[in-house]
């Protein structure tokens, strides 16, 4: 952090703690209903920046009854919100976060990592070999299916959809899930080899993104991704449980 010129960075570091937990521009007589000293954020450690004029490394530790269990926006939203606004600072930057054990279990997580992969697919003991179908956007449903087919009959354990592809004009997403799903069923009836494609479920609204996914599901395609860096925490914590109870 950078405080203000004039401001302490033992006050700035307070600020960053209060305004980003229980605090506020002034008192306020509701603050009497509750106990400040048990929600409070605190600043406990401030180091300087080595090598670095007025910029310090402030250590801030919030009570785990400040954050809603199993949400990740309700976590970011306290520790980057609207404190890095703060007028006491001139600048903000967020380092790193140390969640302990007891919060971090209350996120599900994926549904599965390598191993059921590995057991979905039958095939052990050597990397898996897949690829991004090119170009990413432009081709239609039907020679993008073609690509995916290739691909995978050439020997490759499976395919993906590009981030960028969601359900544009030239390519509608229900038409690329048909498409692919036929080429994974050709591919596997040739090769003797079970296949996989990555289906891109993506979309403007969480809706959306689980219709996809359900379809997903029907046409036995198991595997869908998200962009959740576009999509957003809560997208992509909602189609990961969706997963979970789906057999995705």
């Amino acid at each position: 952090m950078t405080p203000q010129p004039g401001v302490p960075p033992e006050e700035a570091g307070a600020a960053v703690a209060a305004e980003s937990s229980t605090g506020t521009w002034t008192t306020v007589w509701t603050d009497g209903l509750t106990s400040l000293d048990h929600y409070k954020g605190r600043c406990y450690d401030i180091e300087p920046v080595v090598g670095e004029e007025n910029q310090y490394i402030a250590y801030v530790a919030y009570p785990l009854d400040l954050f809603e269990e199993g949400s990740v926006t309700n976590l970011f939203t306290s520790i980057v919100g609207n404190v890095f606004g703060f007028k006491a600072l001139r600048a903000l930057r967020l380092e790193d976060v140390r969640i302990p054990p007891a919060y971090v279990k209350t996120f599900q997580g994926p549904p599965h990592g390598i191993e059921v992969e590995r057991d979905k697919l039958n095939k052990y003991g050597r990397a898996f070999l897949g690829c991004t179908i090119k170009p990413k956007l432009g081709l239609s449903a039907k020679n993008y299916g073609r690509a995916v087919y290739e691909g995978l009959r050439g020997g490759l354990d499976f395919t993906k959809d590009d981030e960028n592809v969601n359900s544009q004009p030239f390519m509608r997403w229900r038409d690329r899930f048909l498409f692919v799903a036929e080429a994974l069923y050709k591919a596997q009836a040739e090769t003797g080899e079970i296949k996989g494609h990555y289906l891109n479920a993506t979309a403007g609204t969480c809706e959306r993104m689980l219709q996809r996914a359900q379809v997903a599901k029907e046409l036995g395609a198991p595997i869908v991704m998200h962009d959740y860096l576009t999509g957003g925490w809560t997208a992509n914590t909602t189609l990961a449980h969706y997963c979970r109870d789906h057999g995705l």
